[in-house]
Order: C-alpha cells, then sequence, then structure tokens
C-alpha cells in the first residue's frame, strides 16, 4: 500500500514514543517512514533524563535530503524543542513541502512530565507552524495552552478545535484521553463541522507513545490516499489494538504493542 512519511521528531531510547513509535506504526499500516531527528532523549518507562538538542542546520539538511531523493507524500511533526527549530522546521515546510498534507503532533510534556517543548515555541508553534497544518492533534492540555481555553469536556474540545481552525488549520482533533470518564472522546473540528469519535477507556499502564502513535497513523492513511475521517477511525482502531496487546515493559508508563498481529485487512 505505502504512502511516503516523512517524521520529524525527537528520538526515544525506550522506543515507546517517538521517532521509534512513529516508525513502527507507519510500518505495520504498510507505509514507508522516513525521519529528521530533531533530539535525542535518554528516558525509559519511568521518564526523560536527557535531552540533546540536534543542530538546526543538520535538521533541515535531513530533511533536504529524504525530500530531494524519496519525496514524502506526508510530513509528521513530533517534539520539536525550541522556538529556533519550530522556525526552520516551519521554513523547511514552505520550501520543501510541495503542498504535502502536514500532521501536526504539538509535543509538549511527555508521559513522565519532562517539558519537550520550550515555554517561548509555544507561540512560534502557534503562530508559524499551526496554520501550515492539514491537521493538529493535541490532548487537553495542548489545546489549553495553544488556545488559552480551558478543555475539560467535549464542548471545550470543540471550542478549542474551532479556535484552532480559526488560527489557520484545516482541521483539528482534540483528544480526550486527559479528560476523566469511561469514555474517552475524541473531537474532530473541520470545514464539514464537528464528529467526535469515542470508545471506552482502557485502564492500563501502556499508555507511552499514544499521541504519536494515533498521529502516524492517521499520517499514514493521508499518505495512502485515504480520506481524514476513513483514517482517523483507523488510525483509533489501530491505537486501540496497540493498547490491548502491550509487552508489559517496563516499571513506568509501559510502551505499546505496535506490532499486533490482528488481521490488519479489517483496518485498510
Amino acid at each position: 500500500m505505502n504512502g511516503r512519511v516523512l517524521i520529524i521528531a525527537g528520538s526515544d531510547s525506550g522506543g515507546g514514543a517517538g521517532v521509534q513509535a512513529d516508525i513502527k506504526t507507519v510500518t505495520a499500516l504498510g507505509g514507508y517512514a522516513m525521519s529528521a531527528l530533531t533530539a535525542i532523549t535518554a528516558q525509559n518507562t519511568l521518564g526523560v533524563s536527557a535531552i540533546h538538542p540536534i543542530p538546526e542546520d543538520i535538521v533541515r539538511a535531513q530533511i533536504e535530503a529524504v525530500v530531494s531523493d524519496l519525496g514524502a507524500d506526508v510530513w509528521k511533526i513530533g517534539m520539536l524543542g525550541s522556538a529556533a527549530l519550530t522556525r526552520v522546521v516551519a521554513r523547511a515546510y514552505r520550501d520543501l513541502g510541495a503542498g504535502a498534507p502536514l500532521v501536526l503532533d504539538p509535543v509538549m510534556i511527555a508521559k513522565g512530565g519532562a517539558a519537550l517543548l520550550e515555554a517561548d515555541a509555544i507561540e512560534v508553534l502557534r503562530d508559524e507552524l499551526l496554520p501550515l497544518a492539514a491537521l493538529i492533534t493535541p490532548n487537553a492540555p495542548e489545546a489549553e495552552a495553544l488556545t488559552g481555553l480551558s478543555v475539560t469536556d467535549a464542548a471545550g474540545q470543540a471550542e478549542a478545535g474551532a479556535r484552532l481552525i480559526a488560527r489557520g488549520a484545516r482541521a483539528a482533533l482534540v483528544k480526550g484521553g486527559h479528560i476523566a470518564g469511561e469514555i474517552i472522546h475524541d473531537v474532530l473540528v473541520d470545514a464539514d463541522g464537528v464528529e467526535t469519535f469515542s470508545g471506552a477507556r482502557i485502564e492500563t499502564r501502556a499508555t507511552h507513545g499514544t499521541g504519536c502513535t494515533l498521529a502516524s497513523a492517521i499520517a499514514t492513511g493521508l499518505a495512502q490516499g485515504w480520506a481524514l475521517k476513513d483514517a482517523i477511525v483507523r488510525a483509533r482502531a489501530y491505537l486501540r489494538g496497540a493498547i490491548l496487546h502491550a509487552p508489559g515493559l517496563g516499571a513506568g508508563h509501559g510502551p505499546l504493542g505496535h506490532g499486533w498481529t490482528a488481521d490488519l485487512t479489517k483496518l485498510t
């Protein structure tokens, strides 16, 4: 099926999130994953102990190397870290994106609580990168940081999504995993209006990399020519399966089972 996805994000040494989760997801769904690393992190299921940013010119060089030879059907952006690097990536997309959809996962805080986006970078992301996005996929706290709104229920998710659309994104999927309740609601806002995708919460500690995985699964669908809503449905089904098939590793927020062996023909 293929579909070329350029992933611009940080590396997770524990393999549960970041570029590692992205590559596993794209591959599991039949796409072709490429990467431009923005940072090397020392982390495991218990948290992030060190972050080494990649120089901006090296990030740009990775992007240029990929796009000039392999091409990209979709750009998926995760951890950026700094305002300077956010500007570099926004400029690279304007120069090299050639109209490919951009899926923006505004990674701000690691599962263990470590900050992955500097405070001054939030404004740059909102003003320079958000308007380029075909889809932005914030969780409730990230949506609050980007909009200044309180996001504590589905109505707040829809309002935040509308605010993100007003700021230039073509679609916003405001996720509800951080909002209490037995049912998780992910709220999509786009030109067609508001649509809610719901599912029962799974009580598990295997939640490391869920945001990365969902965004990359959606990006893969878009790269393969799927309509946005269909790509979201498949991505949510894939994520649920990955949670249910988690390997049970680590003592903290455990990784997902990205290679689960369900009949993927039901998802593709």
